[in-house]
């Protein structure tokens, strides 16, 4: 008969994990709660998680959909008809791009899930991903999972945070299966015009490279209209595009997204999607639809909203003697350190610690980042007015 061992079990991780941690934002958000709870009352500018409410229609929709009794069963992997027909025709208004609701969206949990299914699906070992230095964390963690090799390309203040397509084509991309690129950029807040966007697509052909671009930014903040990669002619042929409804839209904990491109590509998605999940609950779907049909005026009110805090942000990052370069869009403001600190963590710490404002320091998006902060415009005016106090009241360099 077997008997107990009084040694507790040692479970292995899988190889997969060794070189990927903790997702930063989740052991912060812990380290935040433990001050908090000790009295520190914390103002985090850190994550770009909107505070501000859906639509009222968006709410009414889930509500009404919510009530019924048929509602609340598993629902198909690829979405309803009507979900993908509003995703098709958000493009359309949008972005000038004419998708077919059937066969060139696929929507998903949020566009952070459909970048796991894009790498599960195209990425193993001996494939190699180009990713942006500065860029979103999870584009690494994605590659590293997948067992692949993660090459960085990098993204410069003076280019622009654009990257070098002339140097890339220099080097060995004979490996090179994905690269995932992102305009508006995140956390820089770049934009990439028409015309680079082409460069890109070519870029792409010629070493027959898989972009997948991540579009979740363009309505915050946005002095010019929204642009998609696939509207770039050719572009289907060698790209995808993840898009979610949780910045433009104030989804975020609703995980709405969805990837766009060529129907055999997105097939062979839904082959890893579809053992992954149980399809999206069917009134989220619903309040999706409703959401996707929304105007230009609720994109005006959102943005009047998000200018008054882009200024006082803009005021606090000045204050602590950071200098954020202008034309930024999205959620976020970057900002690089003054000289006395020695990275973006020094001053975050400092910042953190004197003035219990957390901000991010720009080093987790990469090496190129180390010289940076990044503030998110997620909190409501007289909370970023406070924190605007703090920092006056506390920080030396505004002092001296």
């Amino acid at each position: 008969m077997k008997t107990a061992s009084a040694a507790r079990l040692q479970v292995p991780v899988a190889s997969r994990l060794a070189h990927t941690g903790e997702y930063y934002f989740s052991r912060k958000l812990r380290e935040l709660a433990a001050l908090n709870a000790a009295g520190a009352n914390i103002i985090n500018l850190g994550i770009g998680s909107p505070d501000l409410p859906p639509h009222p229609s968006v709410v009414a929709a889930l509500s009404a959909s919510a009530a019924q009794p048929t509602a609340h069963g598993y629902q198909g992997y690829q979405g309803t008809p009507a979900l993908r027909g509003a995703m098709a025709a958000f493009y359309q208004r949008h972005y000038g791009v004419t998708l077919d609701p059937a066969s060139e969206i696929l929507p998903l949990l949020g566009s952070k899930e459909g970048l796991m299914h894009v790498g599960m699906t195209f990425l193993e070992a001996g494939d190699v991903v180009l990713i942006p230095n500065p860029g979103y964390p999870t584009y690494r963690a994605v590659a590293e999972i997948c067992g692949a090799e993660v090459r960085e390309y990098d993204l410069t203040a003076a280019r622009g945070w654009l990257p070098d397509l002339d140097a890339l084509a220099q080097t060995d991309l004979s490996r090179v299966k994905l690269m995932l690129v992102n305009y508006p950029h995140m956390p820089t807040g770049a934009s990439a015009d028409a015309a680079f966007l082409a460069q890109l697509v070519a870029f792409a052909k010629v070493h027959s490279i898989l972009l997948v671009h991540d579009n979740p930014y363009g309505f915050i903040l946005n002095e010019t209209p929204p642009v998609s990669l696939l509207s770039v002619p050719g572009a289907r042929e060698v790209a995808l595009e993840l898009n979610s409804l949780s910045k433009s839209h104030n989804m975020a904990g609703w995980r709405v997204g969805m990837l766009c491109g060529r129907p055999d590509l997105l097939a062979d998605v839904l082959r890893f999607k579809s053992n992954m999940d149980s399809g999206m609950l069917l009134p989220v779907q619903q309040a999706a639809v409703a959401a996707l049909a929304l105007g230009d005026d609720w994109f005006a009110e959102l943005n009047a909203t998000y200018r008054v805090r882009r200024e006082l942000v803009l005021e606090l990052l000045r204050a602590v003697g950071c200098e954020p370069a202008p034309g930024q869009v999205g959620l976020f403001i970057w900002a690089a350190v003054p000289a006395e600190y020695a990275d973006g963590y020094a001053l975050s710490d400092a910042v953190l610690a004197e003035a219990r404002v957390f901000l991010t320091p720009g080093g987790i998006f990469g090496s190129n980042g180390l010289g940076y902060v990044r503030a998110s415009l997620c909190q409501p005016e007289s909370v970023l007015r406070e924190a605007l106090e703090r920092v006056r009241v506390t920080i030396p360099s505004v002092n001296s």
